[in-house]
């Protein structure tokens, strides 16, 4: 049952707006084995049938299909031996689970990395006409981790005949030794390099990004690292890719990091850097190596890219794990942990300071979630506050614009005095997600918290997009320059949306989408 709103609440100092709502429907991996609810599983974001799950790996296209591979460790809900999940979809929304493509083996867990398709069979493992999928990921010994060697990381690969169901390791395994004995030394990201006809390696090296080049996948040469001077935080799960300076054509190579630490909000965090790269450097094109966020919010980490969508699609699109290592391992769910953000295609903007940004949004396939627009009448609202209807599942879809001078706040509750606040300070022109008091934080100390994030418009009206998925929310501001990923674990649903907002400031639009995910 999909409860509509017709009204909207402003409060006296002026402080809130915004919402959404919908109930979706379930997806096929939310189901108990008894086909009961679970309480905090999200309904249209991807999650793990079962068991562990932590960073997105091998995202790659092929024969329309999306892949989802995924670290995964199948006897805990908290990590161990990691193996590579597996799921695919067509419209990266609706999610079929596979089977695990790579288990250990004697070389050690399989760590994150990423897949390719080798449509020249530059590596020779295709045969009968059959193109190559191919893995590269991170062998992590942990016999030698625990003996206090350096060495225990280094670069393996797999490869597939039959879209992705079975794979072959590599005889010649590891193809990258780690030769520098270099402690963190995982990761890899490859990446077909046009200009020079060869691939390109970029993976993690404790606090640097290390650049090697194949002509087959198998033999690499070290070419290069970049790093940050006195950089002391830990890098993880790199990406490489060029894009287009939306409306110019300039293009420019984007360096994605994840942080291990120091993240806005703090711990782990996805990062990037705006530069140049020849097949063997990369140099950042700002000053003092710029550095800028994917999303301010404290849950999208280890974000990276599809490989190989078609140039016809032409979309450079990603997708992160929707938690954080200070407290991934013991959030209040139990059949299962964590979840992905939801996929979001990023455009390369140039700014009037003439520096470089990405800007975040949807893809446009969960468009075929909304059934229905209603378009809120304003005009109609004469009481503040106004309690709106209740939501029966918690899941809310807000599309809002209003002027930058208007301080805008959105609470959500239930029956156990549990709130969720979602708002916009003009007077320090921020962006903040309140989860304080939004439910079950004793698992972890900061849980409870206030994270900011800074809006970098300089228009006269903002827009905002907020994205509620039972114990998630995904905020798009500025015109999807700024993002935020929060989760949070209410005592039971926040199904209870109170908008507040001074009377002679009323938003300028406000939208409502119904969602269902049955295809």
């Amino acid at each position: 049952m999909i409860n509509k709103i017709y009204s909207y609440v402003p409060f006296l100092a002026g402080i809130c707006v915004m919402i959404f709502l919908v109930n979706c429907g379930q997806i096929k991996n939310t189901d108990t084995p008894s086909g009961i609810k679970e309480k905090y599983r999200p309904e249209f974001h991807f999650t793990p049938d079962s068991m562990w799950m932590n960073d997105p790996n091998g995202m790659v296209y092929y024969a329309g299909e999306y892949h989802l591979f995924y670290q995964y460790y199948p006897d805990s809900t908290v990590w161990g031996p990691m193996h590579w999940g597996h799921a695919v979809s067509t419209d990266m929304i609706h999610w079929e689970h596979l089977p695990i493509a790579l288990y250990p083996d004697t070389l050690g867990y399989i760590f994150s990395g990423s897949a390719v398709i080798d449509w020249k069979n530059t590596s020779g493992f295709g045969k009968d006409g059959k193109i190559p999928m191919v893995a590269i990921f991170t062998h992590h010994n942990m016999a030698g981790e625990k003996a206090g060697t350096k060495n225990f990381q280094y670069q393996s690969i797999a490869y597939s005949l039959d879209k992705g169901r079975t794979w072959t390791k590599y005889q010649g395994n590891p193809v990258i030794p780690n030769t520098e004995n270099i402690r963190d030394f995982r990761d890899p990201k490859v990446i077909w390099h046009h200009e020079s006809q060869k691939w390109v390696l970029v993976l993690a090296a404790k606090d640097k990004a290390m650049f090697y080049t194949s002509p087959d996948l198998k033999t690499w040469t070290y070419q290069s690292s970049y790093g940050i001077q006195n950089d002391n935080r830990l890098w993880e799960c790199p990406d490489l890719f060029p894009l287009k300076v939306n409306g110019n054509g300039e293009t420019k190579w984007i360096l994605v990091v994840s942080m291990q630490s120091g993240a806005p909000n703090g711990g782990t965090g996805t990062s990037y850097f705006v530069g140049d790269f020849d097949g063997k450097t990369f140099t950042n094109s700002q000053a003092n190596d710029k550095q800028y966020w994917l999303d301010y919010g404290t849950d999208n980490y280890a974000m990276v890219s599809w490989s190989d969508i078609p140039d016809t699609d032409g979309r450079r699109l990603m997708m992160g794990w929707m938690s954080n290592w200070l407290y991934a391992q013991k959030v209040p769910t139990e059949r299962w942990r964590s979840a992905m953000t939801l996929p979001r295609e990023v455009i390369l903007v140039k700014t009037k300071d003439a520096e470089w940004k990405l800007s975040s949004r949807l893809v446009s396939e969960y468009q075929a979630l909304r059934s229905e627009i209603t378009k809120i009448d304003l005009s109609n609202i004469k009481t503040y506050p106004y309690p709106m209807p209740e939501i029966e599942e918690g899941l809310f879809e807000a599309n809002i614009s209003f002027l930058a001078t208007q301080e805008i706040c959105l609470t959500l509750t239930n029956g156990q005095n549990d709130s969720l606040k979602i708002g916009y300070l003009p007077s320090d022109k921020t962006w903040y997600i309140d989860r304080t008091k939004a439910g079950i934080s004793d698992f972890y100390d900061g849980f409870a918290a206030r994270h900011f994030a800074p809006c970098s418009s300089v228009n006269d009206t903002l827009h905002v997009q907020l994205i509620f998925d039972k114990t998630s929310v995904e905020l798009f501001g500025d015109d999807g320059h700024t993002c935020m990923t929060d989760i949070y674990f209410p005592k039971e649903t926040l199904t209870f949306p109170i908008l507040e907002m001074n009377a002679r400031n009323k938003p300028i639009s406000f939208t409502l989408h119904n969602l269902s995910v049955k295809k």
